[in-house]
């Protein structure tokens, strides 16, 4: 019997002859990843344990990024104070204060390569299985040990085998892909399971489209979510494919669920109020009236994604009264996208550009929404409450449906212009 991909990567950490779905491993991750909404809490468990030093401080990254700038008094004298201090006091090197979005940096600097196991506090750390990465989220006080320790056991979750095929027609991107699989597999689809994706379409799929389908995964409450390893994944990190090219479904690998998906019959997908898998085909939602477009997070924000607006946006104007709010994932994407003249783009439609963070994803600054007012986000949640009050309403789709819509005022469907 083969190995699925999650066993495969959990089994080699562990140094383990053999794994079954149920089994416990102890793993050693290999990176470890602190945000500033956590370092207080943090830091508080790590008193409580009495640990005077990190089993590898190489290991750890802390970010700023959600509390970038500080929304309120607490971000800057607690969350942004305690992330200096653990730094500090335990030789944390890899510090990054303000230079982007945590799960957008982890593997644009490399920190989660394909293959390792990485952990964050953080949810969508999912992302970087795009690359073929283990990737989950877990709480500070497991976080605590963990760096104390540098182990952390997990259960080997059963996993569902996602095949993809076709080719994406124009206008149709990788965040449609995610968000139709959500619609089928509903939120609690993925629970503790992890989500392997194959097929012949993979290969089409930039590093870019894999992150934003591995990242929105979590929606389903998958422990983690994994692409084969190819030519793409190995050039993205500089590797030898050769290093990798274990990190594969096994033909005989045993799977709970197989789902099958012909891209080429996709249409773009929008998650409706009030959950994420309350998903719709655009014909339906198409017409909406829009308060605000926001075209960003870790989810949307990279450069493939500001091409895709900036495309749509080259030479028109938003349309009234509405806002457009424009955030690039780290200060690496926002610089070459000045450069590519994307950004003068979206400043002479009518946009507003802010600087890399979280932002408005996570209810921070830049355009919280009001009573009654409607958002297409291209971000990754629209509980109620996100992005404003609980009286707003937020739709999430594609960077592509985003540009058009903020054109339009409503809802666009993007084959339409």
């Amino acid at each position: 019997m083969g190995y699925t991909m999650v066993e495969k990567i959990l089994m080699k950490n562990a140094r383990a002859d053999d794994v079954s779905v149920g089994d416990i491993v102890t793993t050693k991750p290999d990176m470890l990843m602190v945000h500033d909404i956590y370092t207080c809490y943090l830091w508080d468990a790590l008193e409580q344990m009495e640990t005077e030093k990190f089993y590898d401080p190489d290991r750890v990254t802390i970010i700023f990024d959600h509390c970038m700038p500080t929304a309120v008094a607490k971000n800057d004298s607690t969350h942004y104070h305690a992330g200096i201090d653990i730094a500090k006091k335990f030789g944390v090197e890899k510090l990054h204060i303000g230079e982007g979005i945590c799960h957008s940096i982890m593997h644009e600097q490399g920190y989660a390569k394909p293959g390792t196991v990485v952990t964050a506090t953080d949810s969508h750390t999912t992302t970087y299985g795009g690359a073929g990465c283990f990737c989950t989220g877990i709480g500070t006080t497991e976080m605590a040990a963990t760096l104390t320790t540098g182990e952390l056991w997990f259960k080997v979750p059963s996993a569902i085998k996602i095949v993809l095929n076709g080719s994406l027609p124009e206008g149709v991107l990788s965040k449609d892909i995610i968000m139709k699989i959500l619609g089928d597999i509903r939120s609690d689809g993925g629970q503790y399971k992890s989500l392997e994706f194959t097929g012949s379409a993979v290969k089409d799929l930039s590093m870019a489209a894999r992150f934003t389908v591995s990242n929105m995964a979590l929606e389903a409450g998958a422990k983690c979510a994994l692409f084969e390893v190819d030519e793409k994944t190995a050039d993205y990190y500089n590797m030898d494919l050769s290093e990798i090219d274990w990190v594969k479904i096994d033909e005989d690998a045993e799977y709970e669920q197989v789902l099958e998906y012909d891209l080429s019959k996709l249409e773009p997908q929008l998650s409706c109020p009030q959950g994420v898998d309350n998903v719709h085909t655009i014909s339906e939602i198409k017409g909406t009236k829009l308060h605000e477009v926001y075209l960003g997070s870790c989810t949307n924000g990279d450069l493939e994604d500001l091409a895709i607006a900036a495309k749509i946006l080259k030479g028109k104007k938003v349309a009234d009264y509405l806002k457009f709010i424009v955030i690039p994932a780290t200060n690496k994407v926002f610089k070459e996208a000045i450069k590519l003249g994307y950004i003068k783009t979206f400043i002479e439609a009518g946009g507003v550009v802010s600087h890399p963070c979280c932002g408005l994803c996570c209810g921070m600054p830049y355009g919280l929404l009001a009573d009654d007012e409607v958002i297409l986000s291209t971000a990754n949640r629209n509980f109620i409450g996100r992005m404003g009050t609980k009286k707003s309403l937020i739709y999430l789709g594609s960077p592509a449906v985003a540009a058009a819509s903020a054109l339009t005022g409503v809802i666009t469907d993007p084959r339409d212009l």
